[in-house]
């Protein structure tokens, strides 16, 4: 290819958009699949840590149930209308401070929070999610 057909072809708007758009697309699929795989790691391990943290199977199950629905086991979740945050969705969210400093990006202290608030307000996970199924909050 010739000097004056190279810069022909670079400086062609179409093509230029063209191979602009491909390299974005190719990116951002790139960019969007690495997010998607740490969340879905970053919520296998906030499971676990649950699991361990309950014990009792029963109540692993029933706040399971409400933290997927809340926020699909991911930590840094924000209601975009109510500010509510985290795993288990705290309104202000600050009040998980209770349960430790790092409370924004660290799911066992969410859990630990939960979990209290649950015993306190509802008696037991499995208390809360009996409401949560009644009345599609808790």
């Amino acid at each position: 290819m010739s000097a004056a057909s190279f810069l022909r072809t670079v400086a062609t708007p179409k093509k230029t958009l063209a191979g602009a758009a491909l390299v974005a697309a190719t990116c951002g699929t790139l960019i969007a699949a690495a997010p998607a795989q740490a969340a879905s790691t970053s919520a296998s391990s906030a499971q676990a840590t649950a699991q361990k943290m309950i014990g009792n199977s029963a109540e692993f199950q029933c706040f399971s149930k409400i933290v997927q629905h809340e926020s699909g086991w991911n930590h840094t979740a924000t209601n975009a209308s109510s500010g509510a945050y985290g795993l288990v969705q705290a309104l202000p969210a600050s009040k998980m401070a209770s349960a430790g400093s790092d409370w924004k990006t660290n799911p066992a202290t969410q859990i630990k929070w939960g979990l209290d608030y649950m015993k306190d307000r509802y008696g037991s996970a499995c208390d809360a999610w009996s409401f949560w199924q009644s009345n599609n909050w808790y």
